[in-house]
């Protein structure tokens, strides 16, 4: 059988420089088209409830299409299923750009149109994290991750910025449309991946059995399933935070969109500055380092609540920027470490599953919340959720013990890379 890592290729090389360049441009689009969308709603008379409905049209179909996207895509080529999803998130985005455009804009165009981008975004996201995974060796993982995410966050900097800066000027429906172009880019460099690294798939049982035996490499890694559940906490907290509660602080407290936009940009910086540390620093403990690193996620709910002026904003989320860069590049170098190529789509799906499969109910219900409880106290039960789960990982032994793999060690099977071996007295380069 086809080892895990045997099939990546020796290093980084076109399919990384291709992905890194088609993540910079639809990581410019999509920053500004998520202000440019609770905008959007809130010109057209929404309010904060509006918003939250909006945002939880995107990610139901997300929790929903997730794992057949994951299935789908240790199926096929994975580079198809990433062009496909873009020409869909293109698509969608163009539509609602014009109806913004033209004015008046209905609610329930607003979440079907967001509805399509969610289900683009299914399907691409375990298609693009296995395809990055697999473009990569085990010595160059971690660095190449680094840069990756670095080059992303970058593109969030810009991104944030320019999209702030254009509801400011101009209508967020300019913004939307410049969202589906960079799609339309991004698509066209996608399809020029290569997939002839990756040896073909064995038949397997059916779309479901594929699932099912994704399942079973997720829940047979106690690492693996305990952080998704708690993610699954903390994006919901973030994302009702961010998404919903903090264009409404921004509005009413911080003078308008372009304070907002400046307050992710910082987070982008944050971000951008955590990859860069994350070039030259590798913990040996991988997710110890990376969980103490969530617990800043809850600076940013805090500093809405009480509110912070948009200095003291910009500081939090520059924090929490380079926190959760921190546990991103420790995160992806465990799961490329650990979890066999053929798999890593479907595994990679439930992770997507479980940490956002709380976020629509999160984004619905924070309007009601903020009506029942008031905005400040809301936010700051985000925060108190974000460190009571937090803290609650770092019970899990396998969490606190698992280890970097040495570079120089040899490539491990796919036998040696199962389950079990995650849970073994004295694995070398795994828990020690």
């Amino acid at each position: 059988m086809t080892t895990a890592a045997a099939s990546r290729p020796p290093h980084p090389g076109r399919n990384y420089r291709l992905l890194t360049a088609a993540a910079i441009i639809t990581g410019l689009g999509t920053h500004g088209a998520l202000i440019a969308a609770a905008f959007a709603v809130l010109k057209a008379g929404g309010d904060g409830g509006d918003v939250g409905l909006v945002a939880a049209a995107r990610t139901a179909p997300l929790v929903l299409f997730l794992l057949i996207g994951g299935a789908i895509a240790d199926r096929l080529p994975r580079h198809r299923v990433m062009v496909a999803a873009n020409a869909l998130n293109c698509l969608s985005q163009a539509v609602f750009a014009w109806l913004v455009l033209a004015g008046d804009p209905k609610l329930w165009q607003m979440m079907l149109l967001t509805a399509l981008c969610g289900t683009g975004q299914a399907f691409f996201n375990p298609a693009a994290e296995g395809m990055l995974m697999s473009s990569v060796s085990r010595e160059q993982a971690s660095r190449a991750f680094a840069l990756f995410r670095m080059a992303m966050q970058g593109a969030t900097i810009g991104g944030a910025a320019l999209g702030g800066a254009m509801i400011a000027a101009m209508d967020p429906g300019w913004v939307l449309a410049v969202d589906a172009a960079a799609f339309a880019v991004a698509g066209g460099l996608r399809a020029f991946l290569d997939v002839g690294h990756i040896p073909p798939r064995a038949p397997g049982g059916g779309l479901l059995a594929d699932m099912r035996d994704g399942w079973q490499e997720f829940i047979g890694r106690p690492w693996l399933w305990s952080i998704v559940a708690q993610f699954s906490v903390v994006v919901a907290a973030v994302g009702a935070a961010e998404s919903v509660y903090g264009p409404l602080v921004a509005r009413d407290e911080l003078g308008g969109a372009r304070p907002w936009g400046f307050a992710l940009a910082a987070f982008g910086a944050g971000t951008l500055g955590g990859a860069l540390l994350m070039t030259r620093w590798k913990p040996r403990r991988l997710l110890l380092a990376g969980t103490f690193c969530v617990f800043p996620l809850a600076l940013p709910s805090a500093g809405l609540a009480v509110p912070l002026p948009v200095g003291g904003l910009c500081v939090v989320m520059f924090v929490s920027g380079v926190a959760i860069e921190v546990f991103g590049v420790s995160w992806m170098t465990a799961m490329h470490q650990e979890i066999p190529e053929e798999k890593l789509s479907r595994v990679s799906a439930y992770d997507w599953f479980g940490s956002v499969a709380m976020m629509p109910v999160a984004t619905a219900l924070a309007g009601p919340v903020e009506s029942l409880v008031g905005r400040s106290e809301a936010l700051w039960g985000c925060a108190a959720l974000i460190v009571l789960v937090t803290g609650a990982v770092l019970f899990v032994p396998e969490v606190r013990r698992l280890t970097r793999a040495p570079e120089t060690a040899e490539v491990a099977t796919e036998k040696d890379r199962g389950p079990a071996s995650a849970d073994a007295e004295g694995s070398v380069g795994r828990l020690g």
